[in-house]
């Protein structure tokens, strides 16, 4: 009877049921309510549902990100299946793939027929050094400062890459309010729009974007890379990696490469850093006040980068004699192609004859380049 109730005990205490604290079920319910976003919503899937069941393997099971040790008999003992993922974020891999992918997917020719986009990409970073001081005045250091105040530029990946240089202890909550703004851009966005720009600014309709020479589109990636590797070295894992998709997809003699890295390698990447990242938010790490601060810090970072690159398009609204709609200036911010798309859909409101999707695409790639500059800077500084 004794060794049934001790098997019994042994059960129960080797469950999940006996080691679970109530700090886990909040975080449990915080992964399904982002399930919920991306599969019921359609709030970035792709990258929520990882992200989203990776916090839940963690808070059912601890030991999925334990670090590799060594037993009393001194055996290795290996360490957990989503701590091995992890190793990609740590390193700088999995973000920088992601790049790699997203360059193969992006047609930068509505940045290069209108070079003006790089400075309506410019005014959107606004964001990201206005929650830069507000994390210091919050007490937070530089480093941590810095990976946070880059969530205003939407634009996950990076922000990721340069929380595991900068601050590597706040990677969980940075990555989930960085992914979680991203997917919210259609429903942040356009109140801020409306707010800072009349009707008759709403529909102003655009020429026609010139047409760009295959040469154009093979030499930018070449020379932009040259140009902002030399002048910032630290954001060569970055913008090289964006830059060798483009030339890929624009050599036009590479197609499987082009091919593999915007499909297979992309998504398979998605997954190894959507489930390691969320595997970073235990209940220990991410339920406190530096998450509370963060979550609000980077909703005034893309509050502000939308407003910046929007008064900034009003600017070059009345400097260009009305020819350019402020409108796509919001599309500054990193996240492509959600950004532009919110441009259309708004001036399409105000006038449905109205297309501004290929001119708001200039300065949304103009953002991702933006942002990675930026973190850069940071690297440089604070690195």
């Amino acid at each position: 009877m004794d060794y049934l109730v001790n098997t019994l005990v042994n059960l129960l205490e080797a469950s999940g049921f006996y080691q679970i604290t109530y700090k886990n079920l909040i975080m449990i319910a915080v992964a399904c309510f982002l399930l919920y976003l991306a599969i019921k919503k359609d709030y970035e899937p792709l990258l929520l549902i990882p992200i989203a069941f990776g916090m839940l393997l963690v808070n059912l099971f601890p030991g999925i990100m334990a670090q590799p040790s060594v037993n009393a008999n001194g055996d290795v003992v290996p360490g957990g299946l989503l701590r091995y993922f992890y190793l990609g974020d740590e390193y700088g891999i999995w973000p920088s793939l992601i790049f790699l992918g997203v360059g193969a997917m992006t047609d930068f020719g509505p940045l290069i027929a209108n070079p003006s986009s790089f400075l309506l990409g410019a005014a959107a970073q606004f964001g990201i050094y206005a929650a830069y001081f507000g994390a210091v005045l919050l007490g937070f250091t530089d480093g941590a400062a810095a990976s946070i105040s880059i969530i205003g530029g939407a634009d996950g990946p990076t922000s990721i890459f340069l929380a595991t240089k900068l601050a590597p202890e706040l990677l969980g909550p940075i990555a989930v309010a960085a992914y979680s703004y991203m997917s919210l851009v259609p429903i942040i966005q356009p109140p801020i729009m409306r707010l800072l720009t009349t009707e008759k600014e709403r529909k102003i309709k655009m020429e026609q974007l010139r047409p760009v020479s295959k040469l154009e589109k093979i030499l930018f990636p070449i020379v932009v890379t040259i140009i902002v590797v030399l002048l910032l070295p630290d954001t060569a894992p970055l913008v090289g990696m964006l830059m060798l998709g483009n030339l890929f997809r624009e050599s036009g003699v590479v197609r499987q490469l082009t091919d593999v890295s915007s499909n297979a390698l992309m998504y398979i990447v998605v997954i190894l850093l959507g489930t390691s990242v969320g595997a970073t938010t235990s209940a220990e790490t991410f339920l406190n006040l530096s998450t509370l601060k963060i979550v609000a810090l980077g909703l005034v970072a893309f509050a502000f980068g939308t407003a910046s690159g929007i008064l900034f398009g009003k600017l070059m609204c009345k400097l260009s004699g009305g020819k350019i709609n402020p409108l796509i200036g919001s599309a500054g911010v990193s996240a492509v192609p959600m950004a532009a798309r919110v441009s259309q859909k708004v001036g399409a409101e105000a006038d449905p004859t109205n297309f501004l999707l290929m001119h708001a695409m200039g300065p949304n790639v103009a953002g991702v380049i933006g942002t990675a500059v930026v973190a850069g800077v940071f690297l440089s500084v604070f690195g």
